[in-house]
């Protein structure tokens, strides 16, 4: 659920989207590494 709220607000900038991510991250103890990974993906994302 996570990533789904991670992906809505990357693609809308909903920022309710990122205050229920935020609360995910909260909840389930989110680790630091896990938190550099997605902001350096949300900085290079993937090309398709």
């Amino acid at each position: 659920m996570m990533d789904l709220t991670w992906k809505v607000f990357s693609m809308t900038g909903n920022i309710d989207s990122y205050l229920l991510y935020k609360e995910f991250e909260k909840d389930n103890g989110f680790s630091e590494e896990k938190e550099k990974e997605l902001e350096s993906t949300e900085f290079n994302p993937p090309t398709h």
